[in-house]
């Protein structure tokens, strides 16, 4: 009998896996990274001694509470780590694990894929030394170290605070956060997040704290360029330089979504999101029979509604396949998600995105690093009568890479957007191909 796969074992695969195990079905739990736990929640090695507090700060609790369910789990299911998902067809996901490729059959599937950081590019963007905001916090959380001995937090969101704090609070020197979103925007967003005042007082606090301990914070502060020739020397914004040795920036995050597209997904344009979202009703079912959407690879909402969400997918699966679940709990899972997103709702207007962005772009700014492809090649492209954002990738190779359109993909639609005078949503979107992230020479792949 094909098993009911989980992919990705974050807040909402693991506790959709937990959902299932509790209802007497054995899932197969399948997760890229080694130790469980999400970007959010991600487990040190072993051997690492850093304590929970140290690492999550206000979350550790959490944190230790989602560790603790997977390793229950884990000798009771078939729990898959370090493994990539990288097709979809047929029913069947393709996985590599330690170079070994192998077909995985499901009769259901849960997309838990999670999120990853939207970059827009700055001239020097592409120098030695400049980070995301995610993979900052990586560096910190799973290698323990600093990406610079000096380092500069930029761009916007929730994440940007936390991780110049988390960086701060471990001892490294933070020399600026650069936040784009004005002041007044954060203050009109107040009554929105007032909806979630724990929330909301743990990021007050990250900003304050950092204020506190001499850390200077500029809002409305948009990155221009980061300079440097072997590698970062510092950053510009408006008429100001500050150097450092080290970046860290984003805007936001951004749905992982490949993987529902390969499953045949219908999607949305998503106004909040400011990206195209496979469609899913409150229960999480996708528009296709077989597969469900659980965390923020369907909707950027945060680890909490992540975990409630992956229990409310757990509980549609059941119902699917006739076993008896609590009609209550799902009515109260749907309408703590409920709250959760109104509470999005405010963080949009806190952190607004900077839609001016694309207008700043020099032509020379490297917009696609795998094939170094730059914005004024594809407004080029534009210019010549293409605006759809699949032909424009045909046309100049733009999205082609290894990371196939994961990181230059939205910041090319928004060129694209810009220079032909449409809106975003009319570029519409990249799509999907196969291998999600890039495969090592000499797999064996089975036919």
């Amino acid at each position: 009998m094909k098993p009911i796969v989980i992919v990705g074992a974050g807040p909402a695969g693991i506790t959709a896996a937990r959902t299932l195990l509790d209802h007497g079905i054995k899932p197969c739990l399948i997760d890229e990274s080694l130790r469980g736990g999400g970007q959010v929640y991600r487990r040190q090695p072993v051997n690492f001694q850093r304590s929970a507090k140290q690492l999550y700060g206000f979350e550790a609790g959490k944190a230790q509470a989602v560790h603790r369910t997977l390793d229950e789990l884990a000798p009771l299911i078939d729990y898959r780590p370090d493994t990539l998902v990288w097709n979809a067809e047929d029913t069947c996901l393709d996985t590599l694990t330690e170079g070994r490729a192998e077909r995985v059959e499901y009769s259901r599937v849960i997309v838990a894929t999670g999120a990853t950081d939207r970059i827009l590019p700055v001239p020097g963007w592409t120098l030695p030394g400049v980070y995301s905001l995610g993979a900052a916090q990586i560096a910190l959380k799973y290698q323990g170290c600093a990406i610079g001995e000096r380092v500069a937090f930029c761009g916007s969101g929730p994440l940007l605070y936390l991780v110049a704090y988390q960086y701060a609070k471990a001892g490294a020197q933070v020399v600026a956060v650069l936040d784009s979103a004005p002041l007044r925007a954060q203050c009109r967003a107040l009554p929105a997040l007032l909806g979630q005042p724990l929330t909301l007082a743990k990021g007050l606090y990250y900003r304050a704290w950092l204020t506190a301990h001499g850390v200077a914070v500029h809002q409305g502060a948009t990155l221009r360029q980061i300079d440097g020739e072997q590698r970062v020397n510092g950053i510009r914004w408006g008429e100001q330089r500050l150097a450092c040795d080290a970046v860290a920036f984003a805007h936001a995050l951004r749905s992982e979504t490949q993987l529902a597209d390969l499953l045949g997904c219908a999607f949305a344009w998503s106004p909040l999101n400011r990206a195209w979202l496979p469609r899913r009703d409150s229960a999480g079912r996708s528009s296709v029979a077989q597969v469900y959407l659980a965390g923020d690879g369907a909707g950027i909402m945060g680890a909490d509604a992540a975990q409630l969400a992956g229990e409310r997918a757990a509980l549609a699966v059941l119902e699917d396949i006739g076993k008896g679940v609590d009609q209550r709990r799902i009515t109260r899972l749907e309408q703590q998600l409920a709250r959760i997103q109104r509470f999005r709702q405010g963080l949009e207007t806190a952190f607004p995105f900077p839609e001016q962005w694309a207008a700043q772009a020099p032509d020379a700014l490297t917009l696609c690093r795998c094939e170094e492809i730059s914005v004024g090649e594809v407004r080029a492209v534009v210019d010549e009568g293409h605006w759809e954002i699949n032909r424009v990738k045909a046309h100049c190779r733009v999205g082609m890479g290894r990371c196939q359109g994961r990181m230059c993909g939205l910041a090319a639609a928004e060129i694209v957007a810009e220079r032909s005078g449409r809106s975003i949503e009319q570029v519409g979107r990249l799509r999907a191909q196969a291998p999600i992230k890039p495969l090592p020479f000499g797999v064996q792949v089975q036919p």
